[in-house]
């Protein structure tokens, strides 16, 4: 009800009506009382009489008579560039106001790497004020396997990462992209060092999560392309344990920008990147095919509300 209490006092009181609006817009179409008052279904009289009677009202004068007809003046044009916008709206006004009122569609979402839980639940909530029709929820026990989730009907729609959603019951779109960076602390022995190669990560203890298989292997393409390499990797479970490690000197860690903000300008951890350039990891919004309508529209909202890491 804040529209309700937003409204001027006293209400506005327009000195036309929604049949004044027609009978301009008929009038400008038509070029004459006679044609108008046709589509109009009048008869000639009582079409210039309510011409007469709206400009009356307006103190102005809409059209120029001549015996060739009518011929609009610039207050006329004015009036006809928004009457129709007006009666197109009042319309849907009308439409949304009498069908009857349907429940909000579900829509159950997961995300495949559990980077996105930092941001995800607070965006979600946001986003929800301005998708009042649908009622979004996390479906977090199918992170592991999001895909699998969505073939079977589990969810209805999933962030993912390096998952592949080639089935004929899916289709996805692009979100946007994060950025994996590498923290250490200022005495590792890499710290001297502006970018990281890949030879500094083949020769340190790099400190990871307990990723998707398919996660790891999009990782290892990125940096070492076809090159096969060992690496000396621990997996842990929590961020903060990543994070921590990384700053008692235990290792170099690996983790997407979107986990650092509340750790910028600190001095006891420092942020990474490869010489070769930015590690960037494209985002996709895949949803099962009848869910296309609710899908794209929280496509498009996820799309204005891009994390950012800093």
């Amino acid at each position: 009800m804040k529209d309700i209490a937003s409204l001027p006092s006293p209400l506005p009181s327009p000195a036309l009506e929604v049949r004044d609006l027609r009978v301009v817009l008929a009038l400008a179409s038509a070029g004459s009382t006679a044609r108008a008052a046709e589509t109009l279904h009048l008869t000639q009289p009582a079409v210039s009489r309510a011409l007469l009677s709206i400009e009356d009202r307006l103190a102005i004068s809409l059209f120029e008579r001549s015996s060739r007809g009518l011929a609009i003046t610039k207050a006329g044009e004015r009036l006809v560039a928004e009457a129709g916008r007006l009666l197109r709206e009042l319309t849907e006004l009308e439409r949304r106001v009498s069908a009857p009122s349907a429940p909000p569609t579900r829509l159950r979402i997961v995300c495949q790497c559990y980077t996105a839980y930092h941001w995800l639940p607070s965006t979600l909530s946001v986003l929800r004020s301005s998708l009042p029709d649908l009622e979004l929820q996390l479906s977090i026990d199918h992170t592991s396997d999001p895909i699998g989730a969505l073939v079977a009907g589990d969810i209805d729609a999933a962030l993912i990462t390096t998952a592949s959603s080639s089935h004929p019951s899916l289709e996805e779109a692009r979100l946007f992209s994060d950025e994996v960076v590498f923290v250490m602390s200022p005495q590792h022995p890499l710290a001297a060092r502006a970018t990281l190669t890949r030879k500094d990560l083949e020769s340190t203890r790099l400190l990871g999560a307990q990723s998707p298989a398919a996660e790891v292997q999009w990782f290892m393409k990125k940096v070492f392309g076809r090159q096969r390499v060992r690496l000396d990797m621990q997996r842990l479970p929590l961020t903060e344990a990543i994070l921590d490690m990384a700053r008692a000197g235990m290792g170099v860690g690996i983790l997407s920008e979107w986990m650092l903000s509340a750790h910028r300008g600190r001095s006891d951890l420092l942020i990474k990147r490869l010489s070769s350039g930015p590690l960037q990891r494209p985002w996709r919004l895949a949803w099962r095919k009848e869910m296309r309508g609710a899908a794209r529209r929280l496509q498009s909202a996820l799309q204005a509300s891009v994390p950012r890491g800093a």
